[in-house]
């Protein structure tokens, strides 16, 4: 595997893009107490972390331990030997190092079963890791768990699967993991596994003025689990204030002590919060009767591999001398959009304010055919290397850009605490910085009923329901998962939407879909929409 830095307490002024990199968060001493507490418990022993990096969690264990009156053998494994000289700058002793191995914990364990492991493993996402070494993730999951997970799983998923198979009879773990270990594509099956297998005891998570890792992109979890018969019931907790001493007083107590100000705790079936998802509160409404799919289809908006080439401003399309008609206009950011409705004059304001609006939208219509001025561009764009990036490759020819219908609404779905469902009286085109949204009717009254859905503030609070969280509370939808999104009874009364209406998708093409075509018998036949149990 590729050697990555895994230690988690970054040198000052460090840039993000290095910390991600490295996936290097550091690990603060009243998250790493608490959960150095849950896996030492009143046994001491040898406490095992599996990515040492600065010594968070050694210290933490020698402070909890002097407070209980035990003894405890710090031993881990590092990939970087450096991490583990700033560990003594950070006050270990060699001794508290001298059962530190340099290596690959992942692929390269430690002999042997292990009865106390706590970690914050490297936060390294899919996409930073070789495939060669994705490779060897994947024969690892069958091997343990006896399936393969998505290929979008992160290299802390590997970490926490191999830490649980060395779990020794009763030995405790505590890991404290990004939320997409249950909110990604590999979360059903990886917590198939693991509950079934283990004992989930608790999951603790955070408002985001009370994360662990301030101004981080990642929604952090805590994760206690014991190698004991599987339970079916287990202990939520969302920390609602940073530094609270309420978290380590109730791991101590065995989760006895009572909630406070600064700590809710909630006990849960283990089958609704595996469904639910565990990073999220509990269900307490009633189930909705429908999903945002029963009324529209979603779809992405237009990936085009590189923005600054094919997004334009009117001034740079002037300059450049390409007419008009092979663009359309667009919209690419979304903080480009402040309200919930894409006008006219908010184009004549980002074009005033030089913002780009124009992507350039070309079929695939042979070079010689263009004029002169739009073939010079194309062979800027080859100079520059543009027909060899992946996405472009995969076009025929690799200036042929993605088609989208207008869709009558937008989806924000990257912005910071500012999700939300946008209207596109403009008629523009979105690229992938939104979701675009598409009646299943295109019935002017149908479609304002469905605008009454969008609008409507339960359905917008439902989005943590099916969204990815990240850091500050911002959350991250695709489109499958937008469908899935439940629509409170009370918006569905309120928007008098018709159910028969949205059956009625013969009337309009949305999307990258054509009209529907005639059957022999000369009648237009619409897909069928299985209707929902009431």
């Amino acid at each position: 595997m590729k050697k990555i830095n895994v230690y988690k307490l970054p040198a000052a002024g460090e840039a993000r893009e290095r910390l991600r990199q490295k996936g290097q968060f550091w690990t603060p001493d009243w998250i790493a107490e608490a959960m150095s507490e849950y896996v030492i418990a009143d046994k001491g022993g040898i406490v095992f972390d599996p990515a040492v990096g600065a010594g968070a969690f050694f210290r933490a264990a020698k402070t909890v331990a002097r407070e209980k009156g035990l003894q405890v053998k710090p031993a881990g494994m590092d990939i970087d030997p450096t991490a583990l000289r700033q560990a003594i700058e950070y006050g270990l002793s060699a001794d508290d190092l001298a059962a530190v191995t340099i290596g690959d914990f992942v692929l390269d364990p430690p002999k042997g079963k292990l009865a106390a492991i706590v970690a914050n493993p490297p936060y390294i996402r899919h996409h930073r890791i070789s495939a060669k070494a994705k490779e060897q993730l994947r024969r690892l999951s069958l091997q343990i768990t006896g399936t393969v997970l998505d290929g979008r799983a992160g290299l802390h998923v590997f970490f926490l699967i191999r830490a649980l198979s060395l779990l020794e009879k009763d030995g405790r773990l505590a890991f404290i993991m990004p939320a997409d270990t249950c909110e990604g594509k590999f979360a059903a099956p990886l917590w198939r596994w693991i509950t079934a297998n283990f004992a989930l005891e608790a999951v603790i998570t955070f408002s985001p003025d009370a994360s662990p890792f301030p101004n981080v992109d990642t929604n952090p979890i805590i994760f206690l689990i014991r190698n004991t018969e599987p339970r079916d019931a287990f202990f939520w907790a969302k920390c609602r204030e940073a530094q609270t001493a309420a978290l380590l007083t109730w791991i101590r107590s065995g989760f006895t002590s009572d909630p406070t100000e600064s700590l809710l705790v909630v006990k849960r079936d283990l089958s609704e919060g595996v469904s639910t998802g565990l990073s999220r509160p509990p269900m307490t409404a009633a189930k909705s009767k429908y999903v945002l799919g029963d009324f529209v289809r979603v779809v992405r908006g237009v990936a085009t591999g590189a923005n600054d080439y094919f997004l334009m401003t009117d001034e740079q399309a002037r300059q450049l001398g390409i007419p008009r008609k092979y663009f359309v206009r667009a919209i690419g950011r979304t903080r480009d959009v402040p309200t919930e409705e894409i006008t006219r004059e908010t184009l004549i304001s980002l074009r005033d304010k030089g913002r780009p609006t124009l992507l350039l939208s070309l079929a695939d219509t042979p070079v010689e055919s263009f004029p002169e001025a739009l073939r010079k561009y194309l062979d800027n764009g080859i100079a520059r290397g543009l027909p060899d990036r992946p996405l472009i490759s995969q076009r025929k020819p690799w200036y042929k850009m993605e088609t989208r219908a207008v869709p009558p609404f937008l989806f924000a779905y990257l912005g910071r605490r500012n999700s939300r469902f946008i209207r596109n009286t403009a008629k523009i085109i979105p690229l992938t910085g939104f979701l675009c949204v598409y009646p299943r009717s295109n019935e002017p009254e149908y479609v304002e009923q469905v605008w009454k859905i969008l609008k409507n503030p339960g359905t917008v609070a439902n989005l943590p329901i099916i969204g990815k969280s990240y850091g500050d509370g911002a959350v991250k939808v695709e489109p499958r998962s937008l469908e899935k999104l439940p629509i409170p009874d009370a918006a569905i009364e309120q928007s008098k939407v018709s159910m028969q209406t949205r059956l009625l998708e013969e009337r309009a093409p949305f999307g990258t879909h054509g009209p529907l075509k005639k059957t022999p018998d000369g009648s237009r036949r619409a897909r069928r929409i299985p209707t929902r149990s009431k």
